[in-house]
């Protein structure tokens, strides 16, 4: 046994053979340099693309690790993307850069660093032709010989642009041409789109002085907002249509009447606030989702006809077929809103008779003016077929100061209106 370790020992304590050792020497220098490559690797990983502008919470840093010393400095980092470049060789790195667009979604623009150091670094080019362009006109320079002679006038050129002072007078919103057949398809889209006026009697949870409510918080939504006048009136006209189909809670009317402006701001401005706006002025009583989920109902039960004639449409109308000045119109829309709040006795009433009732008082009240032939004329109202709205219209001024919503008269007491909610209405009207 002694002997059979000793022989062993000695085959493992033999040196190796001269070629033998240098392969294994070879191959441990091979390993230490394996590991120092990967231990780079991971220090500095292979990476296609920087994100210059990732997710949020991943790049806001507070302001004290904005100002502490840790984190790569503006050197190394450009020492970094050189680096990068020239590793990547053809395949240049790209900056994604996140816009923010209008619905508050974020898309990713590529731009290559080649293309971002051009832009910042090399100056601007002009071609000679460019720039030759750029210079300042000469003078025309007229022979004296011929300057007796010569008519140089450009009166009857065809590239004079002066418009004569009787044509700028013009009202180009008049459409005389078209004013018959406009108000025409006006008056017979507004019986289309008219709510049911007793609707709600077949309301189970909500009343009269409810909806007066949401109306004057509507009110004030347009003026925080900045929306147009037909803004609200297209509001309450979806409202009225909804309810006129369907029954809702009382808890769930401001969530119709918002998702109604919302459609009426989507139609008429240009730049309707966001949903996140309508979830926010409801003190987030509602979520994005409900208030989205609600447009598509109401969508659906009016069968997306959101064109509809209003008090204000026709009162533009009127306002081009007789102008009585602007305070004459100011208290005629003042009449218009305010008739929008109390559902009755107005939903009886066409927009196109309510906008005549409101010119009527409303000329009345300034100028002591009634209803003329001109106005007969164009919209087939005779004033014996007015009359029954007009005293509705007028008791309601009567009763304005008193009533318990008062947003609309807020609204007109700015000078933008002539201040017209301040003034007295007449005890009685004298119409003639």
């Amino acid at each position: 046994m002694s002997g059979s370790n000793q022989v062993q020992g000695s085959a493992v304590d033999e040196p190796l053979p001269e070629n033998q050792n240098q392969e294994n020497v070879l191959s441990r220098l091979r390993g230490a340099i394996k590991n120092q490559v990967d231990n780079q690797e991971n220090i500095a990983p292979k990476t296609s693309q920087r994100t210059v502008l990732g997710a949020l919470q991943n790049n806001q840093r507070s302001k004290t690790q904005r100002g502490s010393k840790q984190g790569p400095s503006c050197k190394n980092e450009n020492e970094l993307s050189k680096s990068y470049g020239e590793k990547l060789g053809n395949k240049q790195p790209a900056f994604q850069i996140h816009m923010d667009e209008p619905d508050g979604a974020c898309s990713k623009k590529q731009v290559s660093l080649k293309a971002k150091a051009s832009i910042e670094m090399s100056p601007l080019k002009l071609n000679p032709t460019v720039t030759r362009l750029r210079q300042p006109l000469a003078c025309l320079d007229i022979p004296a010989t011929c300057g007796a002679n010569m008519d140089v006038s450009f009166g009857d050129s065809p590239m004079d642009m002066s418009v004569e002072a009787e044509e700028r007078t013009v009202d180009v919103n008049a459409a005389t041409e078209y004013a018959s057949e406009i108000h025409t398809y006006l008056r017979d889209l507004e019986v289309k789109s008219r709510p049911k006026a007793g609707y709600m009697k077949k309301q189970p949870d909500i009343t009269n002085s409810m909806r007066a409510i949401l109306v004057d918080w509507l009110v004030e939504v347009g003026e925080e907002y900045k929306l147009q006048n037909e803004t609200l009136y297209l509001a309450v006209n979806y409202i009225d249509r909804f309810l006129s189909s369907m029954s809702v809670l009382r808890g769930k009317l401001q969530l119709v009447g918002t998702a109604a402006m919302l459609l009426a701001a989507k139609f008429e401005e240009i730049y309707p606030p966001e949903v996140s706006e309508f979830v926010y002025i409801t003190d987030d009583t509602y979520t994005k989702k409900q208030v989205l989920r609600m447009e598509h109902l109401v969508l659906k039960v009016l069968s997306f006809d959101l064109a509809t004639p209003t008090i204000n449409q026709f009162l533009t109308q009127y306002f081009l077929a007789q102008p009585l000045g602007n305070k004459v119109e100011s208290l005629s829309m003042f009449l218009g809103e305010l008739s929008l709040v109390d559902s009755d006795p107005f939903l009886k009433y066409l927009p196109s008779m309510t906008a005549a009732a409101a010119f009527v008082v409303a000329n009345n009240t300034i100028t002591g003016g009634s209803w003329s032939k001109a106005l007969v004329e164009v919209t087939g109202y005779a004033l014996e077929d007015l009359m029954p709205c007009i005293e509705d219209i007028h008791l309601m001024y009567l009763n304005a100061a008193t009533h318990a919503q008062q947003s609309v008269r807020e609204k007109y007491k700015g000078a933008k209106y002539q201040e017209v909610s301040l003034l007295t209405p007449p005890e009685k009207l004298s119409l003639h």
